[in-house]
């Protein structure tokens, strides 16, 4: 069972992989790019500010310890204990994996850290924000579905180790929020 499901994986990830073009590759490797990213989080932080005022030190906060877990437990815990490689370190996938220029990256890949980082930061601003912003909602659900899928066109993340990120991301976003919520200020929210 558990050979038959890594079968699928190692299929879906080269039917997924295997559709790059010259219009997608630029736009797939800023998308993985954390410091592409970094307008998009100046706006997510003016959004913060104007929306929860000094209330807004305790969501910053709530957002550093979010990221610091969800990437730790993906790249120092996870992928330390599971030691899985990366399909761009596999000898036998290598001649068939089309590689972005960011490189093969680290060599162990269950699970992305990439896609731990952006689901749990959507999913904590998703149950944060106001309806006012459910247009901001819709965006951040696409950013990080944009960064997961991201991880597997470049060529260094098996459709797996996304998904079981993602399910991470989410929960340590929902963690978060309840933790918040534990908060004097933030009770009435």
């Amino acid at each position: 069972m558990l050979e038959q499901l890594k079968n699928i994986d190692t299929e879906l990830f080269l039917f997924l992989n295997g559709k790059h073009n010259t219009f997608f590759d630029p736009i797939m490797y800023w998308a993985s790019d954390k410091l592409f990213w970094l307008p998009f989080y100046l706006f997510i932080a003016i959004v913060i500010i104007r929306e929860y005022k000094k209330k807004s030190v305790y969501i910053f906060s709530a957002i550093a310890l979010l990221i610091t877990i969800c990437d730790q437990t993906a790249s120092n815990l996870i992928k330390n204990l599971v030691k899985r490689l990366r399909p761009s370190h596999e000898p036998n996938l290598e001649p068939f994996i089309h590689l972005s220029q960011a490189g093969k990256g680290g060599e162990y890949g269950f699970i992305s850290s990439h896609s731990a980082n952006a689901f749990g930061l959507a999913t904590f601003l998703i149950l944060l924000l106001p309806s006012k912003y459910n247009w901001l909602k819709f965006v951040l659900i696409f950013w990080a579905f944009l960064v997961a899928y991201s991880r597997i066109y470049n060529g260094v993340h098996y459709p797996s180790d996304v998904i079981v990120a993602m399910l991470l991301g989410i929960s340590y976003g929902f963690l978060m929020r309840f933790v918040l919520l534990k908060i004097k200020p933030f009770k009435q929210l």
